[in-house]
């Protein structure tokens, strides 16, 4: 990926060296954490009613296709991300200036290709991008979902509308799932600012609220719908970024290899020699590289409904 010399966002907070406390068990029902698995378990995002959930998303698309901005409804209706009720959180620790290594510049740089992407999208539909922060932590971080350590892998807290990663992340990636490349990095990033997405549009917020009524299985088929929409925005980022010319060659396959690499089923077969299906809440091999491509190929929101569509 042809990422020097670019604009980098300044939309980042360094917490690295920063102790935020000791770590406790994850699990918090409030405010939910949307993730890449990095041990196959997935970290359960919302509440509710699967019929609830799809028709919200099936409205959402219809206003599309009608030419009406459901951003602007969410806004007149007091929705958005705003769901959260979160318990008041002990203070964290004050963020340092950002280091200027090498791969705090590359995040930096593709944090900033997904706010310009971004910002286009939502602003032809008339509306200004709310843009996430990135979180940089080493060990562990407290964040509005709680605490986390960097064995959750990255992820995205809708109640702060923060992404966070411990960048050695990356070297888990390229060595534990054999996912190596600075576009199958980039990719990661792109899921995460997806979910940010999903939670402005309202797709999270209604997960949350609606989950309390779902099966433990209607639960887990959402959350796979959740994750491979997440993999598609990631893929309508990629779309852009490709009509850049950013792109090298072997840098689809890289993201391609990730999303392969981090399914369930092969998570499954490297954690514990088995696949159970049942148990699935981000998707498998083929169908996180089917949504990713989906949108890469289309560059079009609408081409990501996952509700509405066989996955």
């Amino acid at each position: 990926m042809r990422w020097r010399g670019r604009r980098q966002s300044g939309n980042i907070q360094d917490m690295r060296g920063r102790g935020s406390g000791r770590s406790i068990p994850i699990g918090f029902p409030r405010s939910p954490r949307v993730r890449i698995p990095s041990t196959g378990r997935m970290i359960r995002t919302g509440g509710g009613s699967l019929s609830g959930i799809v028709m919200m998303v099936v409205l959402f698309f219809v206003l599309k296709a009608c030419g009406i901005d459901p951003l602007l409804l969410l806004d007149q209706a007091g929705g958005g991300a705003s769901y959260d009720r979160i318990a008041p959180q002990t203070q964290r620790a004050p963020a340092g200036p950002v280091r200027n290594d090498e791969t705090t510049q590359f995040v930096a740089t593709v944090l900033a290709e997904t706010e310009d992407v971004w910002d286009g999208v939502f602003q032809a539909n008339g509306k200004n991008y709310p843009k996430p922060t990135l979180v940089l932590f080493e060990d562990q971080v407290r964040s509005a979902c709680g605490f986390a350590s960097a064995a959750t892998g990255p992820f995205y807290c809708p109640g702060d509308r923060r992404v966070y990663i411990d960048l050695g992340f990356f070297d888990q990636l390229a060595r534990r799932f054999e996912a190596s490349g600075d576009f199958a990095q980039a990719y990661v990033l792109a899921h995460e600012v997806g979910h940010h997405v999903q939670n402005v549009i309202g797709v999270l917020p209604e997960f949350n609220r609606m989950r309390g009524r779902m099966s433990q299985a209607e639960e887990n088929a959402m959350s796979v719908r959740v994750e491979l929409q997440a993999d598609c925005f990631a893929g309508v980022w990629g779309h852009f970024t490709a009509q850049k010319g950013l792109l090298e060659a072997g840098d689809l396959q890289e993201a391609l290899n990730a999303a392969t690499q981090i399914g369930d089923d092969a998570i499954q077969r490297r954690t514990q020699g088995y696949v159970v299906p049942e148990s699935f809440n981000h998707g498998t091999s083929e169908q996180r590289r089917t949504w990713f491509t989906r949108g890469f190929e289309s560059g079009r929101l609408e081409d990501c409904d996952t509700f509405n569509n066989p996955v």
